[in-house]
């Protein structure tokens, strides 16, 4: 890891710590301080203040909004597990767990709010299309959301449906967070879109990663409970391969294990996985990563700067490829 990012993250982490810092009521604000204080890899503020260097920008102006990007993104995991009945995030309880739906409500809205507060100490001639790129994207976050639900109540995902899912879920905040530093250094329009798009592809393989993590991962350092897709029946890539590829007898397990009201959770996992294993589903989402990761670096090639400059980036990009949390 180079000298930059480690000193990019540590001033993502104080001004992580200070957010919301002695805001009352504690009752409010004291579990958006604790998501906000379980870590995380902090990619997406990190990726605005690498993309504003690239350009020479001016990280005192850029840490705001990738503070707000974060807080967004903290939100937003706040009432995802809440909707998938999560209980365990980065290894500690999840903040409905912790303290109960109301609360994981409410203090995930205070966040939104909060994301917009360090938003708006964005210069004023900049303000106005970083709020519209940072809006647009808050909203197909959501938008991915609502098609991760949906898809929990459908026999039947298409594999496009599913990577498009995928793409506003998470792809885009990625892609947001590049393009929003290159918009706050001022580079043309040509090289803020070559860096959306990278981030875009990196954010597919960076999600078709966590579906094979939260199989294959290690509980140890993943810090969420393996198999948690596979107890929630959600339509990942992994499980839409498997009815693509099954054979009757596959597809019959499958779909005894996705009708089931009453199960052992680990044995529900073994037997979803062991379908995943004899379809060898691993390698297949493997490839896919592979295609998704050098679609990235082509588009970053498209952006005009020296490539001595670009390759934090693609380091970047290289360690979340083979990530294992």
């Amino acid at each position: 890891m180079s000298e930059k990012i480690s000193c990019y993250e540590a001033q993502i982490n104080e001004a992580v710590r200070r957010v919301l810092e002695g805001e009352q009521p504690a009752t409010l604000f004291e579990p958006a301080r604790y998501i906000l204080g379980l870590g995380g890899k902090r990619l997406r503020p990190l990726l605005v203040l690498l993309s504003a260097d690239l350009f020479d920008g001016d990280p005192a102006i850029a840490l705001p909004p990738a503070l707000a990007i974060e807080v967004f993104h903290n939100f937003s995991l706040v009432h995802d597990d809440l909707m998938d009945r999560a209980a365990i995030r980065r290894g500690h309880p999840t903040v409905h767990e912790k303290w109960n739906a109301n609360v994981a409500v409410l203090s995930g809205d205070a966040m939104v709010f909060e994301a917009y507060k360090q938003l708006a100490r964005v210069p004023l001639r900049l303000l106005p299309v970083v709020m519209e790129l940072f809006s647009t994207t808050a909203m197909e976050v959501c938008k991915g959301q609502q098609y991760d639900m949906d898809f929990e109540g459908r026999d039947q995902v298409s594999e496009e449906e599913y990577l498009e899912m995928i793409r506003l879920k998470t792809a885009v905040l990625i892609g947001c967070s590049l393009k929003m530093g290159a918009i706050l250094a001022e580079t043309s329009a040509e090289n803020a879109n070559a860096l959306y798009d990278f981030g875009m592809n990196m954010g597919l393989a960076f999600q078709l990663r966590d579906d094979l993590l939260d199989v294959y991962g290690d509980p140890r350092t993943f810090g969420k409970r393996i198999g948690g897709d596979i107890l929630c029946n959600k339509k990942t890539y992994l499980l839409i391969k498997a009815f693509e590829n099954a054979n009757p007898a596959q597809r019959i397990e499958l779909n005894s294990w996705l009708n089931a009201v009453e199960y052992q959770p680990e044995e529900k996992i073994a037997a979803v996985k062991k379908v995943y294993d004899e379809l060898n589903l691993k390698t297949v989402v493997e490839e896919l990563i592979q295609r998704y990761y050098h679609a990235s670096l082509e588009c970053l090639l498209l952006v005009q700067v020296a490539d001595d400059r670009k390759q934090v980036l693609v380091d970047l990009a290289e360690r979340l490829m083979h990530r294992e949390k």
